[in-house]
């Protein structure tokens, strides 16, 4: 067994209740993270949660994430969307696709909790400064069902807590598992929730940076870094008769990236997420809702509207291949991630527990999936 198999089978298994995938050397693909390993190592990137947590029947919440410092919709940066399969709520996605702009934050939330979080975004923009003649906008909501771990039918999100995400969205680390729009969720028989990655290429492959954010709450059988997790530890979907699992649930992905992609090749790149989710045991279940929005950061493809157009020139087709790998390492790693940082939660009648590390550590030696 590798050294470094054998140190991670050293530390105790109390230590291991919560740590990031690298930490017990799962570090999938090639490309080097950036330095938080987030979304927000794109720069002007901010990420902010409210985490609702009422009773013994309420755990949900609300994920924000803002492409950068400025007004959305005054300043608005090109974006697509890809749809992996619909079974699922996205707000606002026939404008994004027919003119590749983002114009709001986007949000994460519950299913039924959709439409309030969007009146509250609503409400929250329309009070920004320069908005006072605004009479349309298009905001983005996207969600997760959290019915499992959460009252959904009491729609819990209030507008104090969109605006709490709002609020505290920054550029730093970001909080990950059971956090914000993660507090009610599941994946593959555990605890789901919030999880984030980022890749930086090579200068000589442009140096951009690509950012993931992932709500996860979706099913099939778990492999980390193909080892077959779910199937070892006896969780998965159509494991028996008795409980089939059918994999359903949903999984809402976000991508930055601060190379100078337009919304078609943003299209392109949103597509190559689904891989890194196929990747971690994803089979895009009839009941699941699968759903990518990918955004471009760069300055000089900001959109101002009834302004001259930028002079920036978009990244060519060739160009776009490491950018198509970055996101599929990210997209991974983000999802194990989402896994390894959540807690075991009791709400609603149930007790849903975390992926346990401490089963996974041997799994992961055994295998020769070692630190980097």
């Amino acid at each position: 067994m590798p050294l470094l198999a054998l140190l991670l089978l050293c530390v105790p298994a109390s230590l291991l209740a919560q740590h990031r995938a690298r930490d017990l050397g799962v570090a999938p693909g090639i490309f080097a993270p950036g330095p938080r390993n987030a979304i927000t190592d794109v720069a002007g990137v901010r990420v902010g949660h409210a985490t609702i947590v009422r009773g013994d029947s309420v755990r949900t919440g609300v994920t924000a994430v803002l492409p950068h410092a400025g007004n959305p919709f005054l300043d608005r940066v090109p974006a697509a969307i890809h749809v992996g399969n619909g079974f699922g709520k996205l707000l606002g996605v026939t404008q994004v696709r027919e003119l590749g702009e983002l114009e709001s934050p986007i949000l994460l939330t519950c299913t039924l909790c959709v439409w309030k979080a969007a009146d509250a975004l609503v409400a929250w923009m329309l009070r920004q400064p320069g908005m006072e003649r605004v009479r349309s906008i298009n905001v983005l909501v996207g969600e997760t069902n959290d019915g499992g771990l959460n009252a959904i039918r009491s729609r819990p999100v209030e507008a104090a807590d969109v605006e709490q995400a709002l609020a505290t969205a920054d550029t730093g680390a970001v909080a990950e598992g059971a956090v914000g729009a993660g507090a009610g969720t599941e994946a593959f028989g555990w605890k789901g929730g919030i999880g984030t990655s980022s890749r930086r290429l090579p200068t000589a492959l442009g140096g951009w940076t690509v950012g993931v954010l992932v709500q996860s709450n979706f099913g099939g059988i778990l492999q980390v870094l193909g080892v077959p997790v779910g199937v070892r530890l006896g969780r998965h979907a159509y494991r028996s008769a008795v409980a089939p699992a059918p994999g359903d649930g949903s999984i809402m992905i976000v991508v930055a990236t601060d190379a100078p992609v337009g919304d078609r090749n943003l299209a392109r790149l949103a597509s190559r997420a689904m891989l890194g989710l196929a990747r971690t045991g994803s089979f895009a279940a009839n009941g699941s809702g699968d759903y990518v929005i990918a955004f471009s950061t760069a300055p000089s493809l900001r959109r101002t509207p009834g302004a001259a157009p930028a002079a920036g020139a978009e990244l060519g087709n060739e160009a776009a291949s490491p950018l198509f790998a970055a996101v599929v390492e990210a997209t991974e790693e983000a999802i194990y991630n989402s896994l390894f940082m959540a807690v075991a939660v009791e709400s609603n009648g149930r007790r849903v527990e975390a992926l346990p590390l401490d089963r996974l550590r041997p799994l992961l030696a055994e295998y020769g999936v070692t630190r980097r």
